[in-house]
């Protein structure tokens, strides 16, 4: 069986839907559409149901799917092998993470990497959590930064190691001018009357948010959903709403705006994930253990 067609199945498997598939692999849905086809010629099996602009693999895909897993698994298992053998950081070593915590871990790994090891080219892809473990379980990242807060998936899984980095706080952000703003810190009960604006990058962020205020006792007043920080920072310098922000965007990323500790504290944990047993890979347990050094530091300086 071709191994670019079984890759194509064990995508589908993860990502549920033929477009993210072909966003995957930098391909058209057509072409995946088509090496499923030629897939199921290949077997004589049907593989995928297709139920109106779904599809939902049948038994026999799953379990093909599976086996797929396995084989990509043994063949990356081979790599590290080698690549402990060789005792040689060089190559090509791909890292995923989301926006708010790759702006603060990402680019000083990468050049401490890369100081270390001239050899190394360190690939760096901005995902969120979600997407990031569906990239390291399909082998297209070798090292994701994710958090507890904004994962669907279980962080204990048997395909994925976590490695604890840092704890971070999220903040509430508000003009400058706001009648909050000289106080040291804030609970939500007492924003309940202020318009929210929300981060809707990641739906799953802005949910957790809409959570903590409802579970404080009201329903925030939502004037704006926006797919970037900067919207969100120019709603609030404005004085049109107010937000809540990561701490470790830090004031660098805020200008004149006010950034106050929410109480009690709403803790999100953030982690380094790599596939079960891939820390022996140098490359790896190299560029892990600078994001460890990083964030013990950034830790430290609070």
């Amino acid at each position: 069986m071709d191994f670019a067609r079984l890759r194509t199945l064990r995508e589908l498997s993860l990502r549920k839907t033929m477009a993210a598939v072909a966003e995957a692999l930098l391909i058209s849905p057509s072409a995946v559409s088509q090496q499923i086809a030629q897939l199921e010629d290949e077997t004589g099996v049907e593989l995928v149901e297709r139920r109106g602009r779904g599809v939902r693999l049948t038994p026999a895909g799953q379990r093909l799917a599976d086996h797929a897993g396995r084989v990509i698994g043994v063949l990356a298992e081979a790599k590290t092998d080698l690549a402990e053998l060789k005792k040689t950081i060089a190559g090509e070593l791909r890292v995923s993470a989301f926006p708010s915590v790759a702006a603060s871990l990402i680019p000083p790994t990468i050049r401490a990497m890369s100081a270390r090891f001239p050899d190394l080219a360190t690939i760096f892809e901005e995902l969120e959590p979600d997407d990031s473990l569906a990239a390291l379980r399909a082998w297209q990242t070798d090292v994701a930064v994710v958090d507890d807060l904004t994962t669907s998936a279980s962080l204990s899984e048997t395909q994925v190691e976590m490695l604890h980095l840092l704890d971070d706080h999220l903040h509430v952000l508000l003009p400058h001018d706001h009648p909050l703003a000289e106080r040291p810190h804030l609970t939500l009960p007492e924003l309940a009357t202020e318009r929210w604006v929300l981060d809707t990058t990641s739906a799953t962020y802005a949910d957790v948010i809409v959570g903590a205020c409802r579970n404080a006792g009201f329903d925030p007043i939502v004037n704006a959903r926006c797919h970037s920080f900067e919207v969100v920072r120019a709603m609030v310098e404005a004085g049109c709403s107010v937000s809540i922000n990561p701490g470790l965007r830090g004031r660098d990323h805020i200008g004149n705006l006010r950034l106050k500790e929410i109480k009690p504290i709403i803790t999100r944990r953030i982690f380094a994930a790599f596939r079960t047993g891939e820390r022996r890979n140098p490359a790896i347990a190299a560029f892990v253990g600078e994001l460890q050094t990083l964030a013990t530091s950034m830790t430290a300086r609070r």
